[in-house]
């Protein structure tokens, strides 16, 4: 049986799906149980956990083979800010998956994770996949690029098909890499049901790079709009993200690594990942029409 952590989120909830079709039993972790009433249709057992509750992630990893870390607080501030639930909460969550006896564990990190990243939550990243590789667990680390459902559309195309309008942040003219959540979700279930694959760090990516701005060309062309893009300068982002830290820890490191997504290499070759594992990969463009066509039935009628 397999726990899922952050089962709710775009990833998490595609690893469940997919693990339940293939035939295997599945607990999915959330705070809201009422979020994965989906999921739950499908077979899953549904459980109340929090990373900040060490007592709710006992419960959670009793009689478990292999744990799915899928979970984030990038954007959290309060109790909910990233050094509480990314660092200190999968921290916990290692040490009672090894108390529980969990044979395998997939951790969610992120391309680009260093100890001197400009923004907390990749050095975060880096801290807890150090911690797991020392904590004696079986464990595999995936390093996806920027999740095309958040960075290419809550960020930019659902403002766009919505209002019409897009904010950026940074000039968006630097080549960056999104990976379609389905895409990372194949190679958690792979990594919890494949023993052979403990130690393994995989990055994961899209098969092609895409500029911010482009990415707003893809919207209008495929929606038939033109959108009306405003900037908010790198300058004004340094200063933002300094200022607000104390206030909003969340919203600054969002900034800072807004400011690294746009003045740094971004760009990623899937190819040294596909010749070890050829999975197929979805097209920026393919993913986007789709969610395009979604808005479009989804709109409420004129009438005439």
């Amino acid at each position: 049986m397999f726990l899922i952590v952050g089962g709710t989120g775009a990833m998490g909830s595609a690893a469940a799906r997919l693990l339940l079709q293939r035939g295997h039993k599945v607990r999915v972790m959330t705070r809201d149980p009422n979020r994965a009433a989906a999921l739950k249709e499908l077979g899953a057992e549904v459980v109340q956990g929090d990373l900040r509750d060490k007592d709710s992630l006992a419960r959670a990893c009793a009689g478990m083979d292999g744990v799915l870390a899928a979970a984030h607080s990038i954007f959290g501030r309060g109790s909910e800010a990233s050094v509480h639930v990314d660092a200190l909460g999968h921290k916990w969550l290692i040490n009672v998956a090894q108390e529980a006896g969990v044979r395998h564990f997939v951790y969610t990190s992120a391309f680009g994770v260093s100890p001197t990243h400009p923004a907390q939550f990749y050095r975060i990243k880096h801290e807890v996949e150090q911690y797991l590789q020392h904590s004696g667990l079986a464990h595999t680390i995936l390093r996806p690029t920027a999740f095309m459902e958040s960075h290419a559309h809550m960020l930019i195309g659902q403002p766009i098909l919505e209002t019409g309008k897009v904010q950026l942040f940074g000039r968006g003219e630097n080549p960056r890499n999104f990976v379609a959540a389905q895409d990372v979700a194949q190679f958690a279930v792979l990594a919890l049901t494949t023993p052979q694959m403990a130690g393994e760090i995989i990055e994961i990516g899209g098969p092609e790079n895409w500029t911010n701005m482009e990415v707003v060309r893809l919207y209008e062309r495929l929606a038939g709009k033109q959108a009306k893009v405003s900037h908010v300068p790198l300058g004004v982002l340094r200063v933002m993200a300094g200022v607000i830290r104390p206030f909003h820890p969340g919203l600054s490191q969002v900034m800072s690594a807004s400011i690294w997504f746009d003045t740094t290499d971004q760009t990623f070759d899937p190819r040294p990942t596909s010749r070890k594992y050829p999975m197929p990969l979805t097209k920026l463009e393919s993913w986007v029409e789709k969610q395009v066509a979604t808005n479009l039935d989804s709109a409420p009628a004129v009438a005439s």
